[in-house]
Order: C-alpha cells, then sequence, then structure tokens
C-alpha cells in the first residue's frame, strides 16, 4: 500500500512533490512543538493554564482565519506559504529561548504562538488550495488525497520525533527542532513555481461581498446547514479529547512525556492508514452512510473507553481507531461535500466552514476546563464520549442527509450550484 503510495507521488511532477514533502513537513514540525508546549503548559500550570491557553489560541485562529483568509485568492500561495512557514519558524524559536531560559511566563508563551497561529491562517487557504495550480484537472482528485494522506503522515512522525526528543533533551530542545523544521519547509516551498494572481485587488467591499455569499450558501443549503451544525457540536467535544485532556490523562496515569507522543502517533496512524486505502474500502463495502455514522459512533465509544480506562495500551489502541474513524469521516463528508460546491465558492465556503469549527475550537476547552473541576478528566472524557456518540443520531435525522451522502462522486459532483443556483450568482450580494 505504502509502495502504491509513494509510485502515484512519482507520477504528479517535482512542484507537486516539493508542495508534499514541505506540507507534510510542517504537519510534523507543529506536532512537536504542540507536544512540547502543551506537556511543557501541563507540567508548569496544570489543567487551568491549558484551558486557558488553548481557548486563547483558538480565538487568535479564528480572527486571523477571518482577516487573512481572502489573501490566498489574490496573492501568489508559494509566497504566502514560504512568508507563513517563516514566520511560524521565528515564532517556535521565540519559545525555544523561553525555555532556555528556565522561566515559565503564560502571556510570554501565548504571545508568542499567536504570532504562528496568525502565520497558520495565513498558510491554510494558500495550501488547501495550491494543489489545483499544481495540478491538472484530471489528476486533482489523486492529489489532493495524495496530500491529506501526506498530512497524516506528518501527524504520525510528528509526535513520535517530538516525544522521543521531549525525554531525551527536554522543552527547549524540542521546541528549536520545530523551528528547525519549519525552516526547512518555508525552504522547500522555494521549488515550487511562482504564479502571478489572478483575482481582483483586495479591498473592503469585494471581502465582505465574497464572506456574505459564503455564509448565505451554507446557511440556505439545507444539508449543508444540518451537518455544520452537527458538526459544530460534535467538534465542542472532540478538540479538548485530543487536545488539552490528553496530557492532563497521561499524567493522571503517571506516565512520562514518552506516552504523550506515543498517544498522538497513534491517534495519526490511525490516520495514516485510513488515508492510505483503508478508509475508502469501508466506505465502499457498507455505504457512505453507514460508514460515517458508524465512524462517528465509534469516536465517541473510544474516547468514553480512555475515559474509564487506567491502562495506557488501552489509551493507544482507542486513539488508533479513533483516528482511523477520523479518516473516515473525512473522507465521506469532506470530500463529498466539496465536489458538491461550485468551484468558484469552494474557498469562501471552506473558510465558513473552518471559522464555524474555530467557534468550536473557542468553546471546546473552556467546557472541558470547566468539566474538570467537577468530574476530573476521567469523567470528562466519558461525558464527552457519550455526547459526540449522541451526534450520529443528529447526522442521520439532517434533512437530506442520507440521499445526499449516498450519491456517486459523479452525481454529487456540482449538485449543490444545479440545486440552488440563485445562491451562486456572482453579482447577488454586488
Amino acid at each position: 500500500m505504502l509502495g502504491r503510495f509513494l509510485h502515484r507521488i512519482g507520477a504528479l511532477g517535482p512542484a507537486f512533490q516539493a508542495m508534499l514533502v514541505s506540507d507534510s513537513l510542517s504537519i510534523s514540525a507543529m506536532m512537536v512543538g504542540h507536544v512540547a508546549l502543551a506537556w511543557w503548559i501541563a507540567q508548569q500550570g496544570g489543567g487551568a493554564d491549558l484551558a486557558l491557553y488553548a481557548g486563547i489560541l483558538a480565538v487568535g485562529a479564528l480572527v486571523f482565519l477571518a482577516l487573512l483568509s481572502p489573501l490566498g485568492d489574490r496573492y501568489c500561495k508559494r509566497t504566502l506559504m514560504t512568508v507563513s512557514l517563516a514566520i511560524q519558524g521565528s515564532a517556535a524559536a521565540i519559545l525555544a529561548m523561553l525555555a532556555h531560559s528556565g522561566a515559565y511566563h503564560l502571556p510570554f508563551i501565548i504571545a508568542a504562538d499567536l504570532l504562528g497561529t496568525a502565520a497558520s491562517c495565513l498558510y491554510a487557504p494558500a495550501s488547501a488550495s495550491i494543489v489545483a495550480e499544481l495540478l491538472p484537472a484530471d489528476q486533482l482528485t489523486t492529489g489532493l488525497g495524495m496530500q491529506k494522506s501526506g498530512q497524516a503522515l506528518g501527524r504520525l512522525l510528528g509526535p513520535s520525533l517530538g516525544g522521543a526528543v521531549l525525554a531525551a533533551l527536554g522543552t527547549s530542545a524540542t521546541l528549536g527542532l520545530y523551528a528547525l523544521l519549519m525552516g526547512v519547509s518555508a525552504a522547500l516551498t522555494l521549488r515550487i513555481p511562482r504564479r502571478p494572481s489572478t483575482g481582483s485587488a483586495l479591498g473592503p467591499t469585494a471581502w465582505l461581498r465574497d464572506i456574505r455569499a459564503g455564509l448565505a450558501a451554507k446557511w440556505h443549503i439545507k444539508v449543508e446547514r444540518w451537518w455544520t451544525l452537527v458538526t459544530f457540536l460534535f467538534a465542542i467535544f472532540l478538540f479538548p479529547c485530543i487536545g488539552m485532556l490528553l496530557p492532563l490523562k497521561i499524567q493522571s496515569l503517571g506516565l512520562s512525556s514518552v506516552w504523550l507522543g506515543s498517544c498522538e502517533a497513534a491517534l495519526s496512524a490511525g490516520m495514516v492508514i485510513g488515508a492510505l486505502g483503508l478508509s475508502a474500502r469501508l466506505a465502499r463495502r457498507a455505504g457512505r452512510f453507514a460508514a460515517y455514522t458508524v465512524a462517528v459512533v465509534v469516536i465517541g465509544l473510544c474516547f468514553s473507553t480512555i475515559g474509564a480506562s487506567h491502562r495506557p495500551v488501552v489509551l493507544l489502541g482507542a486513539l488508533a481507531l479513533c483516528g482511523l474513524c477520523v479518516s473516515t469521516t473525512q473522507l465521506v463528508g469532506q470530500t463529498h461535500r466539496m465536489l458538491a460546491i461550485p468551484p468558484s465558492f469552494r474557498a469562501r465556503m471552506t473558510s465558513v466552514h473552518i471559522m464555524v469549527m474555530q467557534v468550536a475550537a473557542t468553546i471546546g476547552p473552556a467546557v472541558g476546563g470547566a468539566g474538570l473541576n467537577h468530574l476530573g478528566v476521567d469523567g470528562v472524557y466519558m461525558l464527552f464520549g457519550f455526547a459526540m456518540l449522541l451526534t450520529a443520531i443528529g447526522y442521520a435525522l439532517a434533512p437530506g442527509y442520507r440521499p445526499f451522502i449516498s450519491l456517486s462522486h459523479d452525481m454529487v459532483d456540482g449538485y449543490y450550484g444545479r440545486t440552488y443556483p440563485q445562491l451562486f450568482e456572482p453579482q447577488r450580494f454586488g
């Protein structure tokens, strides 16, 4: 399976290969930084500091995403990616110096990481859409699948590397590695050909028009509205379970930082296995509706099991299975919805979806932090897992969800545009 993956990458050309390696390496770097920062804050400040840190970063990401996402449609994407990765590397270097000084100052940590967060919000829309510039239309689906697989591989390698370096050399060295990997990623983007912008100049009126049109399409397409709302609820409980709660769970079991890296790696390993073909096979065999619904149920059961169990090996197995199920929901859900959106609206509707998820990422840590005061980390895991399990009912009852998700790829391509043509008129909000 891995051999076929590498062969398919080779057929997509050197520019795409450079983008793919840079993108995967930057994901690994971010995971290295995530392991180091989560462990440092959990060790020095505990759950309250982790909740505050996660909440502020989520709010910052929401604001930066709204302000910066239009740039990807108007300026050279390679330049935006290079500048973004260089800024993230600089922010990581600042964090490494803070850790090396031996002084723990949460406001300084948050300020430095907010700089990196702003850069990542500049990077995300550019990297998500540059594949369409590097590949012809008949290779676009393959390229997007390769990108998701490469990102999942980065999520697999990053936590393992971060956990090993953290255990052997400490926080400052791990953050230094984070900065180095970001620098290498930025250098790799220079191998991607530059392309001049073909979009119109950025102005307040055009920006607001694009956002309003994307919001209107999200809201007036019934299946899209309900799917987004249920996913929003699901994400409120998911993000803390794979973020702020995980280092606290590991520390409650008396385990070392190596286990944090191992758990992050297990989650990513499940995503890699799914992205390399197992998720697609499950969807073909069981059907898209059944595959999506069962995946959501299993994710809820996995996190409830993590809360109830005190055996480290159970954590690894549950997180790996959870990663496979997350990969399945992405394959079945996100790809299907992306095909349904007209090409001229994909970037802005994707931006709306990302912003909704950022709101969930803001609320989730706050809810998790409040729950820790009353239930402890085990109780919060079990409660959040049960809540995610219940959202499977919401997906199943969403109007039009089952017939839409059961459409073939050929039938779903441009489905929203054909069904709701009035929502996609270029001058509707002009």
